[in-house]
């Protein structure tokens, strides 16, 4: 008995001497890659459902010296998260908060009850499918800001674009295991711009390969793409959907040379296109056929079509905004403004209190930089071989869908596959075109945000999206 307690004595002394380095060296190890993620845990988020995935919220600063901080919502997939892609989620705006439309409203797991009281689970959530990255970008978006205030004087498209290229590597720091996942840019509206400029950027880049990001592909929504296109489209689908006269109509096509920004001199121009958003404020541009929000008038006023002046531009722009409403812009508002939930999400000790807004129009209305067309990023990116899908709710005024396929076809891509009905649970959840280098499709009764309007057809086609694989055919 003896001879064994000394057997083992000598054992125990060996495994020490070792493996205890080793053991150390791996704890080491785990503790400060996983360090700044605990640091970002969501926990105690009021009124959130019971989950079995992590989600993590906090700040990336993007520039040091500036003290320039965006804000980001990261959630794991329900399932597998270590074998599924990373995709990061954009809404546009200029001004408008990813977290409070794509993550509140549309795509995120938890979506904000009426009247902001509290959480509840989204069952066609997209982390089904991903690891879904919120940001809210540019400084000036929701909780995202800068110490410098000359910072906010530089906003514009490639501003937008660099800082966001610095958040994705400055959060690799935080998340290492995602340095080198498949990684997938989506969005909606404005970001139909971000998206495209954000996915150059990084593809310009790749040559380092020290700073490799391995990007497969954009997808994106009612998308901004071709200013005079846009415009164009704006206005057929006004007069095909019976919201303006025939003369209003005539009035524009012959005064309108939206090619030329010195067509905003034209009086008859402006004029018309004025008529033109006068009568989508008595609807939602953004959904021509549901409700308006009759409880809280500044959501309506907020999004209404106003004309204003881009900084720097003789051209009048409209404001284009993120999401659809009734009220649930409310709902978030009220959400994101309570000195618990700043403090789950780590923007606040619960006591003090961050104004968060929806929609920022100082950053809209101090826009420097906005490109004319995102088409020659699109022809880059269908050289590189990514994967490009366009989709357009096609009940949404604002970027309509003859604004999408206007803007498309300028680009006269070869057709692979004809146009034809998709289908979703046997019934026609669109149509869709391939071409070759990209698939455009739209949803049948969705507007501005199609998730909101079609949650379970838009989960599906995001899961084709990212295997690559035709949407349905048949019933």
């Amino acid at each position: 008995m003896d001879l064994v307690l000394k057997v083992l004595f000598v054992l125990s002394l060996v495994v020490m001497v070792f493996f205890e380095p080793l053991v150390d060296a791996r704890y080491w190890h785990w503790s400060n890659e996983k360090k700044s993620d605990f640091e970002d845990l969501v926990t105690g988020l009021p009124g959130q459902p019971s989950v079995n995935f992590r989600h993590y919220a906090g700040f990336v600063t993007v520039d040091e010296k500036n003290g320039r901080s965006l804000f980001y919502w990261f959630y794991e997939a329900t399932s597998l998260p270590d074998e599924k892609p990373l995709v990061l989620w954009l809404n546009g705006g200029p001004g408008c908060s990813s977290v409070g439309y794509g993550a509140t409203q549309e795509i995120g797991p938890f979506l904000v009850d009426a009247n902001g009281h509290g959480l509840k689970f989204n069952s066609f959530a997209w982390n089904t499918e991903a690891n879904l990255l919120f940001l809210e970008s540019p400084i000036g978006v929701g909780f995202s800001y800068s110490n410098t205030s000359g910072d906010y004087d530089n906003l514009g498209d490639d501003f937008t674009a660099n800082d966001a290229y610095v958040f994705l590597h400055k959060w690799f720091l935080k998340f290492p295991s995602y340095r080198t996942r498949t990684f997938y840019i989506a969005g909606e509206s404005y970001a139909g711009k971000y998206v495209p400029e954000l996915a150059e950027v990084i593809h310009d880049k790749n040559n380092n390969p020290s700073l490799f990001i391995d990007l497969r592909g954009i997808l994106l929504g009612n998308p901004e793409t071709y200013d005079a296109e846009d415009w164009k489209g704006m206005v057929d689908y006004a007069w095909s959907h019976a919201v303006v006269s025939d003369e209003t109509h005539k009035t524009i096509v012959q005064s309108c040379n939206f090619y030329n920004d010195d067509t905003w001199s034209n009086t008859d121009c402006t004029s018309g296109v004025e008529e033109l958003l006068s009568q989508y404020k008595e609807i939602d541009i953004y959904s021509l056929y549901t409700s308006v929000c009759i409880f809280n008038s500044s959501s309506s006023q907020d999004k209404s079509s106003t004309l204003v002046r881009a900084k720097g531009s003789s051209k009048m722009m409209p404001r284009v905004m993120g999401g659809y409403d009734p009220c649930l812009d409310d709902y978030a508002k009220s959400y994101y403004n309570r000195p618990d939930v700043q403090k789950a999400l780590h923007v606040g000790d619960g006591t003090s209190l961050r104004n968060w807004t929806i929609c920022n129009m100082t950053v809209f209305d101090g826009w420097s930089d906005s490109k004319g067309s995102v088409l020659p990023i699109y022809k880059k990116l269908i050289a590189a071989g990514l994967r490009i899908w366009v989709y357009s709710g096609d009940t949404d005024g604002r970027v309509p869908v003859l604004s999408t396929r206007y803007s498309l076809s300028s680009l006269g891509l070869p057709i692979k596959k004809a146009w034809r009905p998709w289908y979703h649970q046997k019934q026609v959840g669109g149509w869709v075109q391939e071409y070759y280098g990209l698939t455009f499709a739209t949803f049948r009764g969705a507007g501005h945000a199609v998730p909101i309007f079609k949650p379970s057809e838009s989960l599906s086609f995001f899961a084709s999206f990212l295997v690559g694989e035709s949407l349905p055919s048949q019933r």
